[in-house]
């Protein structure tokens, strides 16, 4: 069992022999906890966005920068984390990245080169649904990188990371872990639901056969990159609701920010009509089918 509150190491070496994960699943429930309401849930998740638009102001007032990694299995809660976290608040502190496969020129650079752009700068908090740890994943599972790539990935990413929060940067890393059996419900709700088929790749597919690869690869990734700079943060993400409003409150307590005094608005008087009249003019309304 992976233990959330220490990390595992502050010097990653990942020639040292590492223990074996006790179970499959590192957080896996031996008892079914009660489900949350729906309206226990968005009233819990009203007053968590309300804290993260009072976040999104003192980033904005103090010039912080934070920049949140999700990581996870495919059909994990990444998305559905991500727009809990950001639907509140403005796409112009609050920016995602998601990046698509790596282009031919991409391929030829320096492996972190394409995420460095899109660290954050002063007031800007930015999230990244996937990130440099690609390489030890997907890349690795699937074979788009060699062993000795990862292997020197794991390594050096420790490192940079510390260089990271040494620039200014809060930096704070999700794992989000589900179980086989609410996976397989998920990537299925895929397949039969039109709203969401198009969440299910080729590769996602591909990927679902390697599950203990990717357990392989987890551990390891986790092994040797949970350090008292950068920790991971493991987050039992089976019930979606419970996950989001449980990620959206640790990354509250994980920044130090401060509510921003603000002025009480007031909506000034409108205008007088005077001399203006309505165009008498024949507008293309949409057809009214609702």
């Amino acid at each position: 069992m992976i233990d959330k509150q220490q990390p595992l190491t502050d010097a990653p070496n990942i020639n040292q022999p590492q223990p074996q994960p006790q179970n499959d699943n590192p957080i896996d429930k031996k008892h079914k906890q009660k489900k949350l309401t729906k309206k226990k849930y968005y009233k819990e998740l009203e007053k968590l966005q309300g804290e993260m638009v009072a976040l999104q102001e003192w980033v904005k007032e103090s010039g912080q920068k934070v920049c949140i990694i999700f990581e996870g299995r495919d059909g994990a809660g990444k998305g559905g984390a991500i727009k809990a976290l950001t639907e509140r608040v403005s796409p112009r502190i609050f920016q995602v990245v998601a990046l698509p496969a790596p282009s031919e020129r991409q391929k030829s650079q320096m492996y972190m080169q394409r995420y460095i752009p899109h660290l954050p700068a002063a007031g800007e908090v930015v999230i990244f649904d996937r990130s440099w740890y690609n390489r030890a994943g997907v890349e690795r599972v699937m074979g788009f990188c060699t062993e000795q790539e990862s292997k020197e990935f794991l390594e050096i990413i420790p490192f940079m990371e510390k260089a990271i929060i040494n620039s200014g940067i809060i930096l704070l890393k999700y794992w989000l872990e589900v179980n086989m059996k609410e996976q397989e419900k998920r990537m299925l709700g895929r397949i039969n639901d039109p709203r969401k088929i198009w969440k299910l790749s080729p590769m996602d597919i591909k990927s679902y056969s390697r599950w203990y690869d990717y357990s392989r690869a987890r551990d390891e990734m986790i092994m040797t990159t949970d350090t008292s700079w950068a920790p991971w943060y493991i987050v039992d993400s089976n019930d979606k609701k419970k996950a989001r409003l449980n990620i959206i409150e640790h990354v509250l307590s994980e920044i130090p920010y401060k509510k921003t005094p603000r002025k009480k608005v007031e909506l000034p008087k409108r205008q007088d009509k005077g001399d203006y009249q309505e165009l008498n003019y024949p507008y293309r309304y949409i057809p009214e089918k609702y």
